[in-house]
């Protein structure tokens, strides 16, 4: 679209938990359009996450992993003369949640164990405490912006 920018789609809250928030994880968790079989891992995985961590909220364990592993900023880079720069750009609220979902889905899936439930509550209650992949790659990202930080002036 040229001129306008599409509007953003609704998305209704999932069964359990009646969050917007949950739902997007779950689309983003989803493979070959099977969202049930999606949603039934991620609440298997918020059982185990109720278990293990007694007198915690499993919700508030989710949010506190995800908020752990959304990067601030990010390096792009850009061609200037002959040289490519790697350039520190702050995110807009959006892509951080989804690149912070994407990274606890990814490094849920190469964790080793036994079903994608056990990985994704592994994972999620590793970065919940600051521990874990994805948190270990916000913080490369991040280290990376800081190092290039003085090509931040060639803000794209």
């Amino acid at each position: 679209m040229r001129k306008r920018k599409p509007k953003p789609r609704i998305i209704a809250g999932d069964p359990r938990y009646n969050d917007t928030l949950v739902t997007k994880f779950v689309n983003h968790m989803m493979l070959q359009g099977k969202k049930t079989t999606a949603y039934s891992i991620f609440y298997d995985a918020m059982d185990i996450i109720k278990s293990k961590m007694e007198g915690e909220n499993e919700l508030e364990v989710w949010k506190r992993a995800l908020n752990n592993a959304m990067p601030q900023v990010e390096v792009r880079s850009k061609r200037i003369g002959g040289a490519t720069f790697q350039i520190p750009v702050e995110l807009p609220a959006a892509r951080k949640v989804s690149v912070g979902m994407k990274w606890l889905i990814k490094f849920a899936r190469a964790r080793s164990g036994k079903g994608m439930a056990e990985k994704l509550a592994a994972e999620l209650m590793a970065a919940s405490k600051g521990e874990g992949a994805a948190v270990k790659r916000k913080e490369d990202t991040h280290r990376m912006a800081e190092s290039n930080r003085a090509f931040a002036h060639f803000r794209v």
